[in-house]
């Protein structure tokens, strides 16, 4: 056991608002355990509950292209496989956990044709509707042996922020194996545990994530399955990823910035348990730090509010103990958030707007891995007097 953050709602479960006086009650939110642990055989962090993934995606309400930063990200990574790999038309691009096609979209627009594979029925559909073909369905080892008997390999296979998500996570490496062309490149990116830790990123643990990667373990995770790791790079996107390109062993050798990561990573004791220890307190201490904000900003009558219903904001309200009694509401971009509540808190979620309209002296900003972002679209509001309180890695105010 590394950290315990008690039993959660789901992080993007996002209860429907009750109109006053409504004549039924609202339903009770489905909560879990939320616990930490690290294994010593293979340096992976996970948590110990298994939500199943039916509950979780089947009807999500994440849509990727709701974010400036993650559509730039998507073009800039697209752009440069299609360019490395020399990808044409008779190349196959395709990602797990396709969302919107808000990455696939690139390479379409340059004429390579793609496949999307989105379990979550409500996003794949919006995805054939913007021109992405797209499979609703879980990726794993069946669907990949299905899509390879018909011929279809991918050339490049992208997986952003899914590799946390999927419990067999062993199933979806062999269908990667099954599914990659034999000189195809799988992109993967993940949240970065050695950055979860360094800086506090508690809010990163939802039931979604079941997994916390380092560059260690997920070697370890593909060489089972007959890849490595070519290449890896360190982003600072979502408060530190690692973007790996895995390649069927036997396809070419391992990159110097790999051997690199692996090192530092055996130097700051990634097979020991006490150097996770520290990042508890590290928890404890930032939770005192952020309340007793809040408590003496109400204390001398301030408002305040927050920005974005993210499933990181779900975690941190729920296990901080912050409600309806510090925050006022939540405003979030995306119109599928809407006329929602955060789960647990119930805190109702509004359009972006009202922050100009209702000027809260202070908003909490949950989705502080997109700060520079939500700042500047929000230039109208600081000019007005609001601030932005920004909690992770430390709080601050902006």
């Amino acid at each position: 056991m590394v950290l315990s953050l008690g039993e959660t709602p789901l992080a993007n479960s996002l209860p429907l608002i009750q109109a006053e006086g409504a004549a039924t009650k609202d339903e009770p939110e489905l909560r879990y355990p939320l616990s930490l642990v690290f294994c010593e055989g293979c340096t992976l962090l996970q948590i110990t509950e298994t939500v199943p993934p039916e509950i979780l995606f089947r009807d999500y309400r994440y849509f990727s292209s709701f974010s400036d930063t993650m559509l730039r990200h998507a073009k800039d990574i697209a752009d440069r496989m299609a360019t490395e790999l020399s990808l044409g038309k008779n190349s196959l691009a395709a990602e797990i956990a396709s969302n919107d096609g808000y990455l696939l979209k690139n390479y379409v627009a340059r004429g390579i044709p793609v496949l999307g594979i989105e379990p979550a029925l409500n996003i794949a559909k919006v995805a054939e509707e913007n021109g992405v073909r797209t499979v609703a369905d879980f990726f794993g080892r069946e669907l990949a042996a299905q899509l390879a008997a018909k011929g279809k390999r991918a050339h490049v296979l992208h997986a952003n922020n899914v590799m946390a998500h999927v419990p067999d996570i062993n199933g979806v490496v062999a269908g990667v194996t099954a599914f990659l062309a034999p000189d195809g490149v799988f992109v993967t990116e993940s949240p970065y545990a050695k950055q979860m830790l360094d800086h506090t990123e508690f809010d990163t643990i939802y039931h979604e994530h079941l997994f916390y990667y380092s560059l260690t373990a997920q070697s370890a995770l593909f060489e089972r399955h007959g890849l490595y790791v070519a290449n890896v790079e360190e982003l600072p996107i979502h408060g530190g990823s690692i973007r790996t390109f895995v390649r069927h062993k036997g396809s070419g050798s391992q990159g110097a910035r790999v051997k690199e990561l692996l090192a530092r990573e055996e130097a700051w004791g990634v097979r020991t348990l006490a150097a996770y220890m520290p990042f508890r307190d590290r928890v404890a201490a930032l939770k005192n730090s952020l309340t007793e904000l809040i408590a003496n900003l109400k204390a001398d009558g301030k408002t305040i509010a927050a920005y974005g219903a993210a499933a990181k904001g779900s975690t941190l309200l729920n296990t901080f103990g912050i409600g309806r009694e510090s925050l006022d509401f939540v405003v979030d971009r995306s119109v599928h958030k809407q006329g929602r509540t955060m789960p647990g808190v119930k805190i109702p979620i509004l359009p972006a707007e009202a922050l100009l309209e209702r000027k809260p002296d202070y908003t909490l900003l949950l989705t502080w891995n997109f700060a520079d972002e939500i700042l500047a679209q929000q230039t109208a509001y600081r000019d007005a007097g609001g601030k932005f309180i920004v909690p992770i890695p430390e709080v601050t105010i902006r």
